[in-house]
């Protein structure tokens, strides 16, 4: 068996689908919460680039009881997401759209009125070309783009979690993050793939403004 055929077909990949859930990537939010649980009971939360909808299944896990602790998750993605049979509840809304773009800031408006959110996801990435500067560019491109969102969508003391690639560009980036954030750490959870240079950038404490 070739390598990329193992890896598709890796132990993340089997618990995923033994378990429910979308992706394999439902193991890097998991990892996220066990760490710094910066989802928690009732919390607001908009998870940008949400397809096929892995995230979102984790988010509603830790919003905590349906008819107790409410909530709300909004996902946003390019491509439609198709409603999982586990993990998933009323609380889940999804917009089919372009992150970036102000139709679809209307429809978050329309979603969740005047409110802000507590907790900003994206796990947003455009396709890899195999080049590592180039793909690590195009990571930092998104990363700065969710970060301007987060800035605009988070309540003062949100937590934004966000992919991007390591290269040249990181510690600037994590630099960008300290500037809005209080508490900026780096990750890379188990759950990613060895090959991978992907880190997860995890900021806590939006500051005020």
């Amino acid at each position: 068996m070739c390598a990329a055929i193992r890896d598709i077909h890796d132990h993340y990949f089997k618990e995923a689908k033994r378990l429910g859930y979308a992706a394999r990537s439902a193991f890097k939010l998991i990892e996220i919460q066990q760490k710094k649980k910066v989802i928690r009971s009732g919390n607001r939360v908009l998870d940008l680039g949400c397809a096929p909808g892995a995230w979102l299944q984790v988010a509603c896990q830790n919003l905590g009881n349906v008819t107790k602790s409410g909530g709300l998750i909004v996902g946003v993605d390019l491509t439609p997401v198709k409603k999982q049979n586990k993990y998933w509840d009323d609380r889940i809304r999804t917009i089919e759209g372009d992150a970036f773009s102000d139709e679809t800031a209307g429809k978050i408006h329309e979603i969740i009125g005047e409110k802000l959110f507590d907790v900003v996801l994206s796990d947003m990435m455009s396709s890899t070309v195999g080049h590592a500067a180039t793909d690590h560019l195009r990571s930092v491109h998104i990363a700065r783009g969710a970060l301007e969102l987060a800035q605009k969508y988070l309540e003062p003391g949100g937590a934004f979690v966000v992919k991007i690639f390591e290269g040249a560009e990181y510690a600037a980036f994590l630099g960008e993050c300290r500037e809005v954030f209080a508490k900026v750490k780096g990750f890379s959870p188990k759950a990613s793939r060895n090959e991978s240079t992907e880190m997860f950038v995890i900021c806590e404490g939006k500051r005020p403004g």
